[in-house]
């Protein structure tokens, strides 16, 4: 697992397969979007997915992924992840510092302001239960999110940057379950991030690399 620190090449670390289900939507898909975003070179490296070991934990200690690894530096959770990478390139974060505090804030707000709702509420979801209790709380915050994409294509600098990475990622389940109908400029936001080239080679190397896995295990 260790990486020689004196290496310039960017490592994202992710597991070495996982079910169908999450395929295309595990979290280093956020990182290698980026990457792709800003052309630079990075390499995949990779975890058991199911034997969480020891140097796992010492790497990110609630045994998920990704977590990234640049030279000496070490950083898990996605959200500082993507933003060691924009602090990389312009293409992902603006030089000034008033478009560096909108990206800033925007990437906060989709961790916690969006995220925290639509995760909890795909659990309860998936539990089966009948009513989600959460639905008009998430409601409410696309709602609000809703009424300021709708002036606007992008959430910072009046450009794509890190922070669409990480809203539009964040909204994709919700989209596919249907939970953006009533929120035109979400889905059209959620259309135009996912029609980058960028995404797309994200995305499909991803799935790649999990598929490529499945051969091993019989």
């Amino acid at each position: 697992m260790p990486q020689d620190a004196t290496d310039p090449l960017l490592t994202i670390w992710t597991y070495d397969w996982v079910p169908q289900m999450p395929r295309g939507k595990v979290r280093d898909v956020r990182l290698r979007w980026a990457l792709e975003e800003a052309g630079l070179p990075y390499r995949v490296a990779t975890v058991p997915f199911e034997d969480r070991s020891p140097e796992h934990l010492a790497r990110q200690p609630f045994a998920q992924v990704p977590f990234l690894q640049d030279g000496e530096v070490r950083l898990f959770e996605s959200g500082a992840c993507l933003l060691h990478i924009a602090g990389k390139s312009e293409a992902l974060m603006p030089g000034d510092p008033v478009g560096r505090a909108e990206v800033l804030e925007w990437v906060i707000a989709a961790l916690n302001s969006i995220e925290m709702v639509t995760v909890p509420w795909w659990f309860v979801k998936m539990s089966g239960a009948e009513q989600n209790p959460l639905s008009g709380w998430m409601e409410q915050r696309f709602e609000r999110l809703d009424a300021v994409l709708s002036s606007r294509d992008w959430l910072a600098a009046g450009r794509f940057t890190a922070a669409d990475i990480l809203m539009a990622d964040v909204l994709r389940l919700p989209d596919e379950l249907g939970r953006l109908g009533h929120h035109p400029a979400l889905r059209d936001y959620v259309e135009r991030a996912c029609a980058r080239p960028a995404f797309g080679k994200a995305v499909a190397d991803q799935m790649a690399h999990f598929e490529a896995s499945d051969a091993g295990r019989g």
